[in-house]
């Protein structure tokens, strides 16, 4: 057929794909092709994280040191009067233009490596929580002491310059942060941050720990204390992080399990079993009386329980109690199941401005090591919440155990970047007080050190996982800390982040491992190897490659993480080396044309401050000449970009002879030319003028999927590999589906040898714009469309609709231009309906456990609707859309995608719509992944639904299944460390400000002594 000659020839001649073959060819005998060993990569590559965290972690320990010295050092005084940096008030003035106090001239420079914040790298500044007053004496001699830091701060960054933000968070609330930068309060002037109740700050603080909250809903606690109370609970489950376990427990006269599906266990405090919480927590309503015993017993019964199981956190305990007063101290209840061990804590937080009931619940916070308070509003919560993680801390502190803390990754929202949040992890220690008159233990506060996750992606090797092949991985509780596939963000767009995206489990990811056995051996630590088959999406979740995935996986000594290297089978288990001259290399590597990827690790530029100015290539060169011989680089990987430079620079010459010719091209319908090879280089050519482009994305890297970077090989690359080799790949870019930008990228993979095994070396392709494409489909179709030469039917027949379609059922041309780019099945779907049952097409089911979907506020459940962030679709369920705010939640939802057949050469087909028969026929175009769909319309078949593309909320619907959801526990490993008690803690440090009156006093005596004397 006339199209498929016409499209291939200009495909073949522009991008040069024969040229570049027969180049690659010419080396055949000169290199070496060999299987990559994924044990051996995993494991070296696990040995250069485990280094790099080393690193961070020594910097955080010197911390520590200089911290406690420098405290112990200091003598406390009440009236010091200290100027230090405010992180709000500093180079701020007043009326008169002098600096306000705390305030003084603070230098600030732009710092690229800072996300081009303006910061002062020889200081660091203070930030005090708004609800705090700034020269509070305590907060002054913390300050004053902590001053020593600042040379640490700056030696650290001196000597690992990838370092980023340090800091040291106080246990009297104020946090110092290096560099220097200034902090901008929102809009009513509040600054939130309380670096106390950050995740790293109280896993560095306290031990795992169990708890169950009691909260008395009896009559008298309605209104405003109902109000406080739900907030106190709110606030505590704030405390609660991932290694923790909690239930939350209603009690009148009656118990009532605020999740009824969950009486008698607890469950991990994640994000989503916190959330599930909350929501329940506004069902709660006062009435009755409370019967505080039975709740007591309750929970002591469900700790003890728990714990017995060994799925908790099996270290400190502790119950909560949330209530206006207590009639009786409870002692039996107390004796039968605390006492004498007292492993289980107790802390009363008394709601309201009475303190009628004080006297018992201040009696049973001490004879249960914990620790009353008392919450008469809802600006008393928070301080009062936090005071329980310091007794929780007391046996750490006397132990003096400095836990390396690592946090699950999140992202960092007090500092965005341009190019949207970044993820990190950090990795935090207790600081304590060495001071010897007191055994009572004090927790001076925590000092931890960000690690930006891209670190960690700069130490992937890249171009030994193949075209296909990532890295990835978890932590100690199995979630993602690197994947090619976690999207913590919403749409590209908003660079909102979602809510849970620091808690996705691998399991939702790699969702095919339905048994979790690559997750279960990976959050146990172990190193070994697996294999499934697994559906890849790419094009935002719109197009489907399947494979075959070799997993290997060990874990990283000093950390709770472990790392995994998936390979897919095929071409993605070879790698070749070539050789060439130093000289020929560098010559061809430093052609204007040439660009190597961003994102991968030629040369580490970053380590020494010195390089920090230096491009890839410039490294590159001082480093193989020999004139920067302590340069970090990969000197593997530089071989093989200059073998694939001299390789592929006869190219340039090639297209630039293309462009100079006037008579090809003259209407400028091919407009770039472009190569990339498996080692992250690439070459362009533009045959227009930049401005005349109807596209530029390729060019400004718009499009992340377009371009190499640490997760993936671009688009047009890994669709090139997945087609037969010779055969050219074409498509719309979604991204310019929409907007009059649109053209069409046709390209095509380079093998090295002729068999399976070959390595892909490289792919070719060209953009040309949409209309010139179409015109040639056209112009094709007019002199014929039967394969034999006899034209019977033609597109321009009225009766008749052509389509030229792609192997993922995308419309590239059609008459009615408002159609391009459309799912096939969503303007003909009784054909596509035909199609899939004819086997022509195939439907793949594929699940996305982190899609969001539109819930509208005040609404019944019904009136969910969806909006998936992978497909970006949104599909309206329930009513039409009701007034009212939306709001986006987490969901799972499930959606199609599809693929056609490669052994269709031809096929007919009849469909009936209402009495009439309507006939189609689908070709393939050879040497492509088109086809051409000529479909007679003399029928009306619009009755039929279309078949589209939409993705479907997967609703637990079933209670019994939603409980079991939440019941389930995924297998997670305990940090090593556990401080639940010590023998010499002073319990009597225990929130009863008030002396002991007399009875109480008499009731406490005894068990004292009973303390003591044990």
């Amino acid at each position: 057929a006339h199209l498929y000659g016409k499209i291939k020839s200009i495909s073949a001649k522009y991008s040069g794909s024969q040229l570049l073959q027969k180049k690659y060819k010419e080396f055949e005998k000169s290199v070496r092709v060999e299987e990559i060993d994924g044990m051996k990569v995993v494991k070296n590559l696990a040995v250069k994280m485990e280094e790099m965290f080393r690193r961070k972690a020594e910097a955080t320990r010197r911390l520590v040191e200089a911290a406690e010295e420098a405290h112990h050092q200091h003598e406390e005084n009440p009236d010091l009067q200290y100027e230090y940096f405010n992180a709000v008030l500093i180079n701020e003035v007043d009326e008169e233009g002098n600096n306000v106090e705390l305030g003084g001239e603070f230098l600030l420079e732009p710092n690229y490596h800072f996300n081009n914040l303006s910061v002062n790298l020889s200081l660091s500044v203070v930030q005090v929580p708004t609800n705090m007053y700034n020269k509070d004496p305590d907060i002054v001699n913390g300050v004053y002491w902590s001053e020593a830091l600042n040379k640490v701060f700056v030696d650290n960054y001196e000597r690992d310059p990838t370092l980023i933000w340090q800091y040291f968070g106080s246990a009297k609330g104020f946090f110092r942060q290096y560099p220097g930068v200034k902090w901008h309060p929102d809009e009513h002037g509040v600054i939130g941050f309380d670096c106390r109740n950050r995740k790293w700050y109280i896993q560095a603080a306290t031990s795992p720990k169990d708890v169950v909250i009691l909260v008395d809903v009896s009559g008298s606690m309605k209104g405003l204390r109902l109000t406080i109370a739900r907030q106190t609970v709110s606030s505590i489950l704030d405390t609660l992080g991932d290694d923790d376990f909690f239930n939350i427990i209603a009690y009148n006269q009656e118990i009532h399990y605020v999740e009824p599906c969950l009486n008698g266990t607890l469950v991990r405090a994640d994000r989503t079993n916190k959330d599930h919480f909350r929501e329940h927590l506004d069902k709660l309503f006062a009435k009755g009386i409370g019967l505080l015993g039975e709740a007591l017993t309750e929970a002591f019964m469900i700790l003890s329980d728990f714990n017995q199981t060994g799925r908790g956190s099996v270290c400190s305990q502790a119950i909560m109690l949330v209530t206006d007063g207590a009639t009786e101290m409870y002692d039996d209840v107390f004796e039968k199941y605390n006492w004498p061990e007292r492993k289980v804590r107790l802390f009363p937080y008394l709601i309201g401005r009475e303190s009628a009931f004080a006297d018992n619940l201040k009696w049973m916070a001490c004879a249960n090591k914990g620790y009353f308070s008392q919450i008469s509003t809802l600006a008393d919560v928070q301080e009062n919440v936090m005071r329980y993680l310091h007794v929780m801390s007391r046996p750490k502190v006397i132990d003096h155990e400095h836990d390396t803390v690592w946090t699950e990754a999140y992202v960092d929202s007090a500092l965005n970047d341009k190019s949207g949040p970044t993820l990190t992890t950090t990795v935090a220690m207790p600081v304590f007080s060495t001071k010897n008159e007191t055994n009572q233990g004090i927790l001076l506060g925590v000092v931890g050190t960000d690690i930006p996750l891209q670190e960690l992606m700069k130490l992937i090797p890249k171009h030994m996982l193949g075209i296909h092949g990532y890295v990835f991985a978890i932590t100690n509780n199995g979630y993602i800390l690197i994947h090619p596939d976690l999207r913590p963000l919403y749409q590209e767009g908003q660079k909102r982040r979602k809510p849970n995206y620091s808690s996705v489990d691998l399991s939702e990811v790699e969702w095919e491992d339905k048994d979790g056995i690559l997750r279960n051996a990976m959050v146990n630590r172990r190193t070994g190897t697996f294999s499934m088959e697994v559906k890849k999406t790419v094009d935002r979740g719109r197009r489907v490659l399947k494979m075959h995935n070799d997993y290997y996986y060990t874990d990283i000594k000093g950390t709770p993480f472990s790392v995994g290297v998936a390979l897919s089978r095929g071409h993605g288990k070879y790698f070749f080396r070539g050789n060439v001259s130093l000289e020929a290399g560098l010559r061809d590597l430093e052609q204007p044309d040439v660009a190597l990827a961003d994102e991968w690790t030629y040369c580490n530029i970053e380590e020494e401050h010195e390089h920090r100015h230096l491009t890839q290539i410039q490294a590159i060169k001082l480093f193989m000449t020999g004139r920067r011989p302590h340069l970090k680089c990969d000197r593997e990987l530089i071989q093989e970009v200059l073998f694939d430079a001299v390789v592929t620079a006869p190219l340039e010459a090639y297209w630039t002879g293309l462009a100079l010719n006037k008579s090809e091209n003259s209407d400028k319908g091919v407009e770039i030319a472009f190569l990339g090879t498996r080692t992250g280089l690439s070459r362009t050519n533009l045959f227009v003028p930049v401005d005349q482009l109807s596209n530029r994305d390729f060019l400004t890297a718009e499009d992340k999927e377009g371009v190499f970077n640490a997760d993936h090989f671009p688009l047009w690359y890994k669709r090139a590999a997945e087609q037969v080799p010779g055969t050219f790949v074409y498509s719309i870019p979604f991204s310019t589906a929409l907007e009059n930008k649109s053209v069409v990228l046709a390209s095509t993979a380079i093998q090295l040898l002729d068999d399976r095994k070959s390595p892909i070396v490289a792919a070719v392709g060209i953009q040309m714009k949409l209309e010139y494409f179409q015109k040639k489909f056209w112009t094709a179709c007019r002199q014929c469309t039967a394969l034999d030469g006899k034209c019977s039917i033609s597109c321009d027949n009225e009766d008749i609709n052509c389509y030229l379609i792609d192997n993922n059922g995308f419309i590239l041309v059609t008459e009615e231009q408002s159609q391009t780019g459309l799912f096939f099945g969503e303007v003909e779907g009784a054909v596509m309906n035909k199609l899939l049952q004819m086997g022509s097409f195939k439907r793949i089911t594929l699940y996305d456990y982190q899609a969001l979907c539109r819930e509208y506020a005040g609404s019944s459940d019904s009136a969910r609707t969806l909006s998936d962030v992978s497909v970006q679709q949104t599909a309206f369920r329930g009513r039409e859309r009701s007034r009212g705010k939306t709001m986006m939640v987490p969901c799972d939802t499930e959606y199609p995608a599809f693929v056609s057949e490669r052994t269709i050469k031809e096929t007919t087909g009849n469909i009936e719509c209402d009495g009439c028969i309507r006939s189609f026929v689908i070709q393939q175009i050879p040497s492509s992944n088109l086809f051409m769909v000529v479909v007679d319309n003399k029928c009306d078949c619009s009755s039929a639904p279309p078949v589209t593309m939409d993705p479907i909320e997967i609703i637990y619907i079933l209670s019994s299944l939603k409980c079991e959801r939440l019941k389930y526990q995924k297998d997670r490993k305990k940090p090593e460390s556990c401080h639940p008690f010590h023998p010499e803690e002073n319990a009597m440090e225990c929130g009863s400000a008030t002396r002991f009156s007399g009875p109480l006093a008499a009731a406490l005596l005894p068990l004292i002594t009973a303390t003591i004397s044990r």
